[in-house]
């Protein structure tokens, strides 16, 4: 880890790393489901740090301060991540160009 490296960056390369070694652990494991669980995990774990503080007046919290806020937030944050992916466009898709 790099003294540079954030919390944000560590967490993202732990998270790969972690899927990894379960991979490796278990070569007749499906990789979905290894990245299934990972996800279920992060969304579990981003809902619980993104719980809003029960200040009504609070303005860091507005944002959040319903499940419904949480959710449209999470989805906003998991398409800029997938966008933003080395792996969102694969020359494997089915949309892909061919020449």
């Amino acid at each position: 880890m790099t003294e540079q490296e954030n919390a944000y960056e560590r967490g993202a390369r732990e998270t790969v790393e972690l899927g990894n070694r379960l991979a490796d652990a278990d070569p007749d494991a499906e990789l979905g489901e290894i990245a299934d669980g990972l996800l279920a995990g992060a969304i579990q774990y981003w809902l619980y740090a993104n719980q809003p503080c029960g200040d009504a007046n609070c303005e860091e919290c507005k944002p959040l301060c319903t499940a419904e806020l949480r959710l449209e937030a999470m989805r906003n944050a998991l398409e800029d991540f997938a966008r933003s992916s080395e792996y969102f466009h694969t020359p494997t898709d089915f949309d892909a160009g061919r020449a």
